[in-house]
């Protein structure tokens, strides 16, 4: 049974970098096929994709926000980690960790984190 948990930090400043990281238990991030997502969720609006690191380590941003989010992972912590910079309120959101055989599928998530940007 894949897990992932992630752990963030609750609070940030406007401005500031956003950094966030999902740890992955009973399944290895660099297994052949797999991509690993960011995707958040904003109060009153629906789920919204960030990017993912595929098993080969290539990543993919949304659009929007490509230029300040960061995808990156920690082979041997099994850890994927993402960061967003020069965050504004409109960044607060929960945001979730999930694999999936595509960046636009996903059959295991995590339980999300709430992160507020603010002052």
């Amino acid at each position: 049974q894949v897990q992932l948990q992630e752990s963030g930090p609750g609070l940030v400043k406007p401005s500031q970098t956003l950094s966030i990281t999902c740890t992955v238990s009973g399944g290895s991030i660099t297994a052949n096929s797999y991509y690993w997502n960011w995707i958040r969720q904003s109060p009153g609006k629906g789920l919204e994709w960030i990017g993912y690191i595929a098993y080969s380590g290539s990543t993919d941003y949304t659009p929007s926000l490509r230029g300040r989010a960061t995808i990156s992972r920690d082979t041997p912590k099994n850890q994927l980690s993402l960061k967003l910079s020069a965050v504004t309120p409109e960044d607060t959101a929960v945001y979730y960790c999930a694999r999936g055989p595509t960046g636009y599928e996903y059959d295991y998530w995590g339980q999300g984190t709430q992160v507020t940007v603010s002052s």
